[in-house]
């Protein structure tokens, strides 16, 4: 299942399959940080605890390239990476809509409603969304075959549920998106949305560092390979 994609003394690399938590939470279900774990004490023979820091995270249903910090050192960097914007994403999602225009910018402000575990895209700041934040991304359409549209996608913030809000506000939910209005849900109950590079200067090593993952091996994937 774990598929190690980046590996070095700092930072470790994988690409989440969709359907696995990143880090622990309510269900009590294995999270993806407990099955790296596992692999580092094995591979490095280590004894006791293993320390592993969790940099990000995907939603549940999404798959791709998560990134873990192996040192303190690595944790405290790359949070700051994230926070300052200096990592550069891709996304590739799958809808069932071809976005029109086929390339552009969204700018939105998004508010989640934690109990519901949901966000909402606004046009503009309003009395009802005051707490709502900027979330900004450019997207483009790869290619479009039965009836299925890839997009890929360049998010310039780290808002809840980003790319499936601001997609679903332009009439292009994800497919398999019950929560923002994709009208089926797929039979695994995950998604069509694949976090595919990450692109950053390494914190500790200083030097560019891309990070690849591909897709998910599916029929609707497979379809644009």
């Amino acid at each position: 299942m774990l598929q190690i994609i980046y590996e070095d003394n700092h930072l470790i690399a994988v690409n989440k399959p969709p359907g696995v938590l990143v880090h622990e939470d309510e269900t009590g279900d294995k999270p993806l940080s407990e099955y790296v774990k596992e692999y580092i004490k094995l591979r490095y023979d280590k004894p006791g605890d293993v320390f592993l820091g969790v940099i990000h995270r995907l939603d549940r249903p999404v798959s791709g390239v998560v990134i873990f910090a192996r040192t303190s050192k690595g944790l405290e960097r790359m949070n700051r990476l994230f926070h300052d914007r200096k990592v550069e994403k891709t996304y590739w999602a799958i809808t069932g809509q071809r976005p029109d225009p086929i390339t552009g910018s969204l700018k939105h402000y998004i508010l989640k409603d934690r109990e519901k575990n949901i966000a909402r895209a606004y046009d503009q700041l309003s009395n009802r969304a005051k707490d709502a934040k900027l979330s900004e991304l450019d997207y483009e359409l790869i290619g479009s075959l039965g009836g299925y549209s890839k997009i890929e996608v360049h998010p310039h913030t780290g808002r809840p549920h980003q790319i499936r809000v601001q997609l679903a506000r332009i009439g292009c939910p994800i497919v398999g998106d019950l929560k923002y209005g994709f009208p089926r849900a797929n039979p695994d109950g995950n998604i069509y949305l694949h976090c595919r590079q990450l692109s950053f200067v390494h914190p500790v090593k200083n030097e560019p560092v891309t990070i690849i993952a591909d897709p998910p091996h599916d029929q609707v994937w497979d379809l644009f390979e």
